[in-house]
């Protein structure tokens, strides 16, 4: 393929397979806390807990640090060294003697999560603005399906042996850096690199960035607003399906699975033609509308077929983000590029805190708290639609009509 072509294409790949690696331990590393916690599911739950809230907090404090170090030194080696990073911490995690052990490798994980801000860097670098929105579409897909795919993987994988899962995840991250570094060029030429200041990294320093370009302050709130809304979804369907439907492992997981592979089709597929049709504005605008009614449709559902007719909304859903980006790499310049990506997914680290526990808390005070009266279990969906339509709000204040 041509170098460019190839160049893609291994970016996506690595994605994939990024997102495969970590899909692979979800349905193993609470079995293995719970194991050296001797079968306490109480204290396990609270730990594996505390490793998200922990791995989301060391990628809030050091993305932006990995999107400056990406303007300076370029992002093929910030690509490859996050890969290798990854490969050594499954390493650890599949060794770990203890809970403190898998407690260090989610740390490091956090600190090294690069795997989508540099490739995001690299899209932008590579491709011509008014193509991004679709390829940031790709970039989309590949994660998604990635993920989708990797639970599944893992549960197989671990039904042979708890740990074979990380020692794969591994395999998969280390091979994918010995392939990057024969294949992957170099992508932000060396009179486009910024100098380092690791003060601009602060979150303050980065307020102050984002809110000297304009709507970029105001688009990554929306970025913000649409990772929390997200939230909802992993943090509280399976506890709802089956509350109100009453649901088997089976029906969830493969609802989740068509979920999934609808928003990875949406957004390679389609994105194009929205954008294409539309611009970005008006396709970030009527995504998020898909998502606003798709999400209330999930909670006030009364029926199944009414609660399954939600999930192609969601999927649609998916255009709104590809055609953000597509906006905020136009308001950056290429020196910038980086950093931007660091720090959206410093804010999407924020998100990943505030959205599980604001959702699960929705759920428990809907079916068995103060708000159990208001006969609505499906709240923390409710609740979702209506953070999306604040972002809605928001976009469509900070972005002109007629616009790309």
């Amino acid at each position: 393929m041509p170098p460019r072509r190839a160049a893609l294409a291994f970016v996506l790949v690595s994605l994939v397979l990024d997102m495969l690696a970590v899909g692979i331990i979800v349905p193993v590393l609470p079995m293995l806390v719970l194991g050296f916690e001797g079968g306490d599911s109480v204290r396990a739950a609270a730990l594996v807990g505390t490793f998200g809230a922990t791995f989301a907090t060391m990628q809030f404090l050091f993305a932006p640090v990995l999107g400056l170090l990406s303007d300076r030194l370029g992002r093929r080696p910030v690509i490859i060294a996050s890969n290798i990073a990854f490969g050594l911490d499954y390493l650890l995690m599949a060794w770990a003697p203890s809970v403190g052990w898998l407690f260090l490798g989610r740390v490091l994980a956090g600190i090294c999560a690069a795997t989508v801000s540099a490739p995001s860097a690299y899209i932008a670098d590579v491709t011509p603005p008014e193509k991004r929105a679709a390829a940031f579409g790709w970039i989309g897909a590949a994660f998604g399906l990635g993920f989708v795919l990797g639970p599944a993987v893992g549960g197989v994988l671990g039904a042979i042996h708890p740990r074979l899962p990380f020692l794969t995840a591994a395999v998969l991250c280390l091979l994918n850096a010995l392939y990057g570094a024969f294949v992957l060029p170099e992508s932000l030429a060396v009179e486009n690199r910024s100098r380092v200041d690791l003060r601009r990294a602060n979150p303050l320093a980065g307020l102050r960035f984002l809110r000297a370009h304009g709507a970029v302050f105001g688009l990554v709130g929306v970025v913000f607003l649409s990772r929390v809304a997200h939230d909802a979804l992993p943090s509280t369907f399976v506890l709802y399906a089956q509350h109100r439907f009453g649901w088997d492992v089976a029906m969830m997981g493969g609802a989740l699975a068509v979920m999934g592979i609808s928003a990875a089709l949406v957004q390679a597929g389609l994105t194009r033609s929205f954008v294409n049709r539309l611009g970005e504005r008006g396709s970030l605008l009527l995504g998020l509308a898909f998502g606003v009614v798709g999400f209330a449709l999930t909670g006030l559902a009364a029926t199944t077929p009414l609660f399954c007719a939600a999930i192609p909304l969601i999927a649609l859903w998916g255009i709104a983000n590809p055609a953000t980006q597509g906006l905020l790499s136009r308001r950056v310049g290429p020196d910038e590029q980086g950093r931007l990506q660091g720090l959206i997914a410093a804010v999407q680290g924020v998100a990943g805190i505030i959205g599980p526990p604001l959702f699960t808390g929705a759920f428990g005070a809907a079916v068995g708290g103060p708000l159990t009266r208001l006969g609505l279990a499906g709240l923390p969906f409710v609740l979702a639609g209506v953070i999306l339509a604040l972002g809605a709000v928001l976009a469509a204040r900070v972005t002109r009509p007629g616009e790309a």
